[in-house]
């Protein structure tokens, strides 16, 4: 049986710093790629991060360059989301999802075109910035 679970969420000031997990078991997770979304209040869900399933580069949408960085541990089969300078905007839902095999082409897809087909789905932690 295959379960995502995000851990790390909670209340931040603009300006500060929140780092999620995602735990993954049942798989191995050495061969899918990982990504991170976020679903706004009032706001479709859209592509945050992701990183190919090779481990040899990651993406980021245009908004959270420069500020978030997405890694993971195959020996522990987890992956983060480290996030600074948050601001009010980056107020959602976080969900980590994975899918098998997948490369380039399907980071390029989540991080700028909202491309959602992914194995498997997190239920996903909840993050607010508010001063």
């Amino acid at each position: 049986q295959v379960q995502l679970v995000e851990s790390g969420g909670g209340t931040a000031q603009p300006g500060g710093t929140v780092r999620l997990s995602c735990s993954v078991s049942g798989i191995t997770l050495n061969t899918y790629a990982v990504a991170w979304f976020r679903q706004a209040p009032g706001k479709e869900r859209e592509g945050v991060s992701c990183m190919p399933h090779s481990d040899s580069s990651t993406w980021y949408r245009d908004s959270v360059k420069g500020r978030f960085i997405i890694s993971r541990d195959n020996a522990k089969n987890t992956v983060y989301l480290q996030m600074n300078r948050l601001n009010p905007e980056d107020t959602a839902v976080y969900y980590c999802a994975i899918k098998s095999s997948g490369g380039w082409p399907l980071c390029i897809a989540t991080t700028q075109s909202g491309q959602y087909n992914y194995d498997y789905w997190g239920q996903g932690t909840e993050v607010t910035v508010s001063s």
